[in-house]
């Protein structure tokens, strides 16, 4: 009975996440269009169900605003959990997965572009599993330069901006999902499969870190999950 239930809860940990959509919005074609991009990206599968019940993510009228289309504001729900789940919700709310629903135009004009909703800021719960990953891989991987919580906010360089600071940004998504990319970083970052190897004759001046893509969206998930940094009152100049 025991073997059976590690089986069962394995299978679930490994099983694609369970989506609905509102019908109005699934027979546009978006899932097809966006879905395969993001089990590519991340190699989690995604199942449509039609039992809202069962579904571990909603797309529909109640949760996050995402999109606007068709006449409405799409929300995303989210009713599961488990790193898969936190991983399908971080890319739909990422730039990268709201410019894939934005550039869906099957007659060559986009039916969805940006939500104008405000969005109603609510307490936030527990960390996900996949946050508290984030979490370990920040403290591990970016204290040298970065403040990344309230108990490392002086930690690093007085030339880095905390990732508290960085949270109020309005692209920290993109900041920190091509973080790699921006310097100084890659003069001694890696991030396997995507950054190439650092030439044996020219070694980088610092300790180089290595991250992985799995490590990069635990970090992006922990970083949706922590609150902005409370920066004050705009500076008025006179």
């Amino acid at each position: 009975m025991v073997l059976a239930l590690l089986a069962g809860a394995a299978q679930a940990q490994d099983g694609p996440v369970r989506l609905y959509a509102d019908p109005a919005l699934a027979d546009t074609g978006l899932l097809r269009h966006i879905l395969p991009r993001f089990t590519l990206k991340t190699q989690v599968r995604v199942e449509l169900v039609t039992d809202q019940s069962a579904a571990d993510v909603v797309l529909g009228g109640q949760g996050r605003a995402l999109f606007e289309g068709l006449g409405q504001t799409w929300h995303l729900a989210i009713r599961g959990t488990g790193d898969r789940v936190d991983r399908l919700a971080t890319w739909l709310r990422s730039d990268v997965g709201r410019n894939t629903v934005q550039s869906f135009a099957p007659d060559g004009t986009s039916l969805f572009g940006p939500a104008t909703e405000v969005a109603v800021v609510t307490e936030t719960g527990p960390m996900s599993e996949l946050a508290k990953q984030g979490h370990a891989v920040a403290l591990a991987k970016c204290t040298r330069c970065h403040g990344v919580d309230e108990a490392t906010r002086w930690s690093g360089t007085g030339a880095t901006p905390s990732f508290g600071v960085l949270r109020t940004f309005d692209d920290w998504e993109g900041r920190f999902a091509a973080f790699y990319a921006l310097k100084p970083h890659p003069s001694f970052t890696q991030v396997e499969d995507i950054t190439e190897p650092f030439p044996v004759d020219r070694p980088p001046a610092l300790v180089p870190i290595d991250m992985t893509l799995d490590e990069l969206d635990a970090v992006l998930a922990y970083v949706a999950a922590m609150p902005a940094a409370d920066l004050g009152e705009p500076l008025v100049h006179q």
